[in-house]
């Protein structure tokens, strides 16, 4: 069974994690990718750290329809979060966020600002965008959505029970460098053989 998350949590909550754990995640989360990181960093936007604070960004770039009272998540698939590495730490540190949820992992200072604020990455089945968009219940709302274009926007979207798996957490470990490593250790083992 997976461990049940309620967003905002606390730093304790999050510090309880530990990789492999997996996880639904229930709540407000905001989706942002490259255009939204970079801006999350170029300004110090404390609107944004109320909306970001005990809560998670997710690396998606969704797929979307306009409805008459709004709009629907049709894909809601993660995107490759290591372009964010640049960006992550600092984010992490300025808005209090408790989680980064992508694809693929992060590079160690994304790790380590996990380590001391407190937060860790979920990792999202990449292709599975669909079942992942059934999980979203509702889009509060957009922001910089003519600024950025839809998949870049800031997306407000109200989730139940998203499912993921916590890759790295907030004891330094990372189930990324542990396959990494392991996979360099049997390659190894392999082209000696020859």
């Amino acid at each position: 069974m997976p461990t049940e998350l309620q967003l905002p949590i606390s730093e304790s909550a999050v510090r309880a994690l530990k990789t492999g754990d997996v996880v639904a995640l229930s709540g407000r989360i905001v989706t942002g990718r490259d255009a939204a990181h970079a801006f999350l960093v170029e300004h110090d936007r404390p609107e944004y750290r109320e909306l970001l604070e005990g809560s998670f960004i997710y690396h998606c770039g969704p797929v979307v329809n306009r409805t008459s009272d709004g709009w629907e998540f049709v894909s809601a698939g993660p995107t490759t979060s290591i372009r964010e590495e640049p960006y992550q730490d600092l984010v992490i540190e300025r808005y209090g966020l408790r989680g980064v949820i992508g694809k693929g992992g992060m590079g160690a200072r994304t790790l380590a600002a996990c380590r001391k604020f407190g937060a860790v990455y979920l990792h999202a089945i990449g292709g599975a965008g669909a079942v992942i968009a059934d999980s979203v219940r509702r889009v509060v709302e957009v922001r910089m959505l003519e600024e950025f274009g839809v998949p870049e926007a800031f997306w407000v979207i109200d989730v139940e029970r998203l499912p993921a798996i916590v890759t790295m957490d907030s004891h330094g470990k990372s189930l990324h460098d542990t396959v990494l490593e392991r996979s360099g250790e049997a390659l190894s083992k392999l082209l000696a053989t020859k």
